[in-house]
């Protein structure tokens, strides 16, 4: 029997009272490492979401740099035709010239929306969400720089518009990246995707 045990080996028999299970194997481990993982996740999406709010802004900014240096008080330039041209206007009002009576409101909202994404970026997990809210922050912050250092004053002044299309109002490339961003947030509600990360099905 000793000579059985000894090539066999005895098995490991756990102590009621003593003995632990292996790391891993209890259910509230593998949840406490993801707890522990997540704040790493988070910021690698809050550096996702300030990258392409950064490269939306400075696009933004050096294209409305331009066009004032070079195509303010000229002819408009043909891209395709009658089809799209670049034509260099002033907008006192809100994207694609809405509004014009309302600046200091248009202002106050842009103001509003860069600081609820600030907020929502802490609890951001979401890549999508990351880069959808990243375009709507470089937006907002573009055309927000023109309400603040442009004539006639501050928070009342025009925004650079350029990029004039056939039978539509002219816009700028803060607009386009706002629009492309809500258009992407929609798309991600109607899939269920959270900022957090989480996916719901009603």
């Amino acid at each position: 029997m000793a000579e059985a045990e000894r090539i066999i080996g005895t098995p490991d028999i756990p102590d009621a009272e003593g003995t632990e299970a292996p790391e891993g194997e209890l259910g509230g481990t593998d949840a406490e490492t993801d707890r522990a993982d997540a704040p790493g996740k988070g910021e690698r999406k809050i550096v996702v979401l300030f990258a392409v709010a950064v490269f939306a802004y400075l696009l933004d900014l050096i294209s409305k740099m331009i066009v004032v240096a070079k195509l303010e008080h000229q002819q408009p330039i043909e891209i395709f035709g009658d089809w799209l041209r670049f034509d260099a206007i002033r907008n006192a009002g809100a994207a694609f010239g809405i509004g014009e009576a309302f600046t200091v409101i248009f202002t106050a909202i842009a103001a509003t929306v860069i600081v609820v994404i600030a907020r929502l970026a802490r609890k951001l997990y979401s890549l999508p969400w990351a880069i959808a809210l990243g375009l709507l922050l470089g937006g907002a912050l573009g055309n927000l720089t023109d309400r603040i250092f442009r004539s006639p004053g501050v928070f009342k002044g025009a925004v650079v518009d350029f990029i004039a299309p056939a039978h539509f109002a002219v816009f700028n490339l803060a607009d386009s990246a706002i629009v492309c961003g809500g258009i992407l947030i929609v798309i991600l509600s109607f899939r269920g995707l959270d900022p957090d990360g989480t996916v719901h099905k009603d």
